[in-house]
């Protein structure tokens, strides 16, 4: 069989599950790690170098990375990522000293930054330590962009952001907020070296069905509703209120109005429960706040008496797939009034570029997206490039900053004359965690502690204040009890075969029996699930991760190991007689754009 190439980090990085699903690959164990240690601020600079918002995404992030962690194969509960995030925000110490800073003498290059969300605020933190002069415009007055218009403070608190944000824009970058830009060829004369477009997707899509214009008054769009609750020009809804949309801005929509007055606060999804695009998390809060969510039920009519609004006619439905995995609605023949005063629409959002010439020389897709080249991010317009949501439509906060992030590597080059497409692959090391024959430099006990549930304060309490944060956040003592929940992913087992004397002492004392010894299948052109099947221990379960495959031994026989189902215990190393097996920590190098 063909051994598995260890060449590159790409194998490793598959089996970091968290890390390799985050989109900014944050590097998940360690800093868990350190706040095992109670070293905050140090797991607060090692995620601020990747995510660059640990105190808001320890809040708001989609958590991409939970769902892939190994506790959630080994138990029901995968760790807590995302708000041991938020414990490196909340308990570390002052680290301003720490922070990079632009330095005095200048590159001579110039970019403009339009937008001032989360990935235009990466490629600023990222260019500003490198000696770029970087100017933000933003239409607003405050920089932040979604994750200051619409994400309510009872889950991101202002001071929160404004604290990560300043980080930022304390380094040395020169803002123009309050003033849109309305013309990217009026811009282009302007001879930036580069342009960064990150503008989000600022349009919130309209529903169109009969009455939408009669009820036009007693309508608002989702985002722009909680875009002028957040900037203070909205602060009251009526006592009933329906909100139209199953993802985290509808989620966001009905908890605000709950705490606006809203006593009669519903959400009308067309989907079921289990397929509604919401966070399980934001689901379950809006449903411990009282909010009704009705599924299965698709808008057909603002109904109107008499001139006066009375409310949304609905038609029940049922999900059908079709072979290829489709959905389709069927209507039941069921209707369902539901009577309200105001309807807020978070059925989606689209990117948006009234200011951009369409003949300047920028290539629009048939959805009036730009076209990019994915690697680079660039545009057809070689000195503009494009991240976050305005690059491919609505993802979330990280993904932005991934965005950024590369986005930021392209501009460098680009700026010193080098094609974006010759960027240099991030590199990784592996170094041994062993301290003793017995001893290691992680703990890798395997307990089977279930995951702690994040204080909140009462329910009662939150829907009547608009600004108090719902979730306290884990104290020091409950981030270590989930912190040493990890399984320590990124401490990999690494085999060598030229000192393995096949004595079987690692077969026999895995604990998941994860390690095989088998003779050689001389077949390449098959996948290994197939060529593996009933010849291991057990068979592979998911194809969630790659086996480890080894050369061919002394004897002619191949050790094959299910990454899948490995625990990263270190047993077998510990047992090994020859140090055939060892532990050995992943670091990957060079994510971010840096000096050359």
């Amino acid at each position: 069989m063909k051994k598995t190439d260890v060449s590159t980090y790409d194998h490793f990085l598959k089996v970091v599950d968290c890390q390799q699903a985050c989109p900014a690959h944050t590097p998940v164990p360690e800093y868990i790690r350190l706040i095992s240690d109670k070293r905050y601020s140090d797991a607060y600079l090692l995620n601020w170098q990747s995510n660059v918002f640990p105190g808001v995404l320890g809040r708001v992030c989609d958590r991409p990375c939970e769902p892939a962690c190994r506790r959630g194969r080994v138990e029901e509960e995968p760790v807590a990522i995302c708000r041991l995030k938020r414990v490196t925000a909340d308990l570390k110490d002052d680290i301003t000293s720490r922070l990079p800073k632009a330095p005095e003498h200048k590159n001579g290059k110039t970019v403009a930054l339009i937008g001032a969300g989360p990935a235009s605020l990466t490629v600023a933190r990222d260019l500003l330590p490198l000696g770029y002069d970087v100017t933000i415009f933003d239409r607003d007055f405050k920089a932040g962009g979604m994750m200051r218009s619409q994400i309510p403070a009872f889950r991101l608190p202002e001071a929160v952001l404004d604290e990560e944000i300043d980080y930022i824009l304390n380094m040395g970058a020169k803002t123009e907020f309050g003033t849109p830009i309305t013309s990217l060829h009026k811009l282009l004369k302007d001879n930036y070296d580069a342009i960064f477009v990150g503008t989000g997707a600022p349009k919130g899509r309209a529903i169109k069905i009969p009455g939408v214009k009669e009820a036009d008054a007693h309508i608002a769009l989702g985002i722009d509703w909680l875009s002028n609750v957040s900037f203070g020009h909205n602060d009251k809804a009526p006592k009933r209120v329906v909100v139209l949309g199953g993802g985290n801005t509808a989620m966001d929509c009905c908890r605000t109005a709950k705490r606006l007055g809203g006593v009669d606060v519903k959400v009308v999804v067309r989907s079921s429960y289990e397929a509604m695009k919401a966070s399980p998390w934001e689901k379950k809060d809006a449903a411990a706040e009282g909010i009704e969510i009705i599924v299965n039920h698709t808008p057909k009519e603002f109904v109107m008496d008499k001139g006066k609004f009375v409310g949304v006619s609905f038609e029940e439905v049922e999900s059908i797939y079709d072979r290829g995995g489709n959905r389709v609605l069927k209507q039941t023949g069921k209707t369902l009034l539901v009577e309200c005063d105001l309807v807020l629409v978070a059925v989606g959002q689209d990117t948006s570029f009234p200011w951009i010439e369409r003949d300047i020389g920028l290539d629009f897709n048939e959805w009036g997206q730009p076209e990019l080249n994915e690697k680079t991010l660039q545009s057809s317009i070689d000195k503009v490039f494009f991240g976050g949501d305005a690059a491919f439509g609505p993802e979330n906060i990280i993904t932005a900053v991934a965005h950024g992030h590369k986005a930021a590597i392209s501009i460098d080059l680009f700026c010193q004359g080098i094609n974006p497409e010759q960027r240099t692959d991030s590199d990784f090391a592996l170094v041994s965690q062993k301290m003793g024959m017995h001893e290691w430099s992680y703990q890798n006990i395997t307990d089977h502690e279930v995951r702690h549930a994040v204080p909140h304060i009462s329910w009662d309490k939150a829907v009547k204040e608009l600004a108090t944060e719902v979730e306290l956040g884990f104290d020091d003592q409950l981030a270590l009890q989930e912190a040493k929940r990890c399984l320590n992913c990124d401490v990999h087992t690494v085999f060598t075969e030229s000192t393995c004397i096949e004595c079987s002492a690692c077969d026999d004392i895995c604990p998941v029996d994860c390690i095989n010894f088998i003779e050689d299948i001389p077949d390449n052109t098959r996948p290994p699930q197939e060529l593996l099947k009933g010849k291991l221990h057990l068979d592979k379960a998911t194809d969630e991760q790659d086996y480890l495959i080894s050369d061919k031994l002394k004897t002619g026989n191949i050790m094959v190991k299910d990454e899948d189902m490995c625990l990263h215990c270190g047993l077998c190393a510990e047992r090994c007689p020859t140090g055939a097996w060892d532990m050995q920590k992943l670091t990957l190098t060079n994510v971010e754009a840096t000096i050359k």
